[in-house]
């Protein structure tokens, strides 16, 4: 690949992450500081990206697969996404605010496939390229999360009063004009043709449900079960975690959750060596077992030292929590499915975490919050991280007990390609 071409998909992949960051990391804080949404309605906010998941492959994945150029349809969704984004920011209504948001998402989530996409077809040599150039969209991501704090913040800090940014529709705005800006960028893009002009399309491809078979035998079983059940305690992270740490007054939130991010790139680089020496059961055990201690320091932790570093851990603990589990479960189902249903087994198990238990997560975590959420509006946070504690350990202990890893699925690949 060519420095040019490389350089064009970098900055395609920065800006495409920098957009869900500016959004997704503070909007928790928003709506329940800035609009006081409550906790149902601040999940069922966040459920829509895993609506999205499940939808869109029967939609707009149809259309980038068959009928229209990548790059075209990533402009299209991007410019929708923009003025989607826009609205939204002008809406106070909880119900019409999970709409919009829905619709924005319906056309955000199938970009981080066509970016991929894009990005395939200009390499020769994907495990060896991918990886340099899908990182910057890691730093995309913390980008957005250092604007905000750093820049946003200063910024209208006349216009915020005692509000923290995050709490502000400001990162929404920002989200709108970085989806402005990708949406004409990605019209310049390299060409990328449909791949599957003029193939029968058909829903179980698209929702991988030929690997349904593959739930005869008990391990591979138990590891989708597991990740379904796992992904419920993970949607307490990403729908509470910045309204949390503002609650409990730490500053520059969104700058210092992008710590989760960098400690994801430390760990991508480092995987190869675990992956060596511990194997699937233990890789994936290893990040269970990290989100129970994520949401310890997060029950137990407070904004003064040294309780305050509790905070920071449980944040740096993203990279185990991330990557340990999503980019290891997808090479065990690559292990595990025969190559002629090897695109389907990947599509089902990001049907299940991203798609289905991402709904579910958010559906009790909404009603955990509003339940340990006190009448002065006071919430108690000790309890709320505990829960999905708890749920976690569960799930590390059934997994432990029941998962077998065959010798076969223990020869994992040394360059591994991170997913988000």
């Amino acid at each position: 690949m060519n420095m040019t071409i490389r350089i064009r998909l970098s900055i395609m992949m920065f800006i495409e992450f920098f957009v869900w960051g500016a959004w997704c990391v503070t909007l928790g804080s928003y709506l329940g500081k800035g609009l006081g949404f409550g906790g149902v309605e601040i999940t069922n906010a966040y459920s829509t990206t895993a609506w999205a998941a499940i939808i869109t492959p029967l939609s707009v994945g149809m259309v980038a697969d068959r009928f229209l150029p990548a790059q075209a349809v990533l402009g299209v969704m991007h410019l929708i996404g923009a003025g989607l984004m826009y609205w939204l920011s002008t809406i106070t209504d909880a119900g019409m605010f999970f709409w919009v948001l829905l619709a924005y998402a319906l056309c955000y989530m199938p970009t981080l496939a066509l970016v991929n996409a894009i990005a395939f077809k200009q390499m020769t040599d994907i495990e060896k390229e991918f990886p340099s150039i899908r990182v910057l969209g890691t730093l995309g991501w913390i980008v957005a999360g250092l604007v905000i704090s750093y820049l946003l913040g200063p910024a209208f800090k006349s216009q915020l009063g005692d509000n923290p940014i995050d709490a502000t529709k400001y990162p929404i705005l920002m989200a709108a004009i970085a989806s402005l800006a990708m949406g004409v960028y990605s019209f310049t893009l390299p060409h990328t043709p449909p791949p599957a002009r003029g193939q029968k399309f058909s829903v179980s491809d698209a929702l991988g449900l030929k690997a349904l078979g593959l739930m005869k035998d008990l391990s591979f079983a138990v590891f989708l079960i597991g990740s379904l059940l796992i992904c419920i305690p993970l949607a307490f992270y990403y729908a509470f975690t910045n309204m949390f740490l503002v609650d409990v007054g730490v500053q520059n939130v969104a700058a210092k959750m992008s710590m989760g991010q960098m400690s994801e790139v430390v760990f991508m680089l480092v995987m190869p060596f675990f992956f060596k020496r511990l194997g699937v059961k233990k890789m994936l055990l290893v990040r269970m077992a990290a989100w129970v201690v994520r949401y310890a320091f997060f029950a137990y932790g407070g904004p003064d030292m040294p309780l305050v570093l509790m905070l920071y851990g449980g944040i740096l603990l993203h990279g185990i929590c991330y990557d340990f589990f999503f980019v290891t479960g997808q090479i065990y189902v690559d292990k595990a499915a025969p190559p002629e249903i090897r695109a389907n087994a990947q599509g089902l198990i990001a049907m299940v975490t991203y798609g289905a238990g991402m709904v579910i997560g958010n559906f009790v975590a909404g009603r955990v919050v509003d339940k340990y959420t006190l009448e002065s509006g006071a919430y108690v946070w000790k309890t709320i991280w505990t829960i999905p504690g708890v749920m976690g350990l569960v799930v590390v202990i059934l997994f432990a007990l029941m998962f077998r890893e065959k010798a076969a699925q223990k020869e994992i690949p040394l360059d591994t390609t991170p997913d988000a």
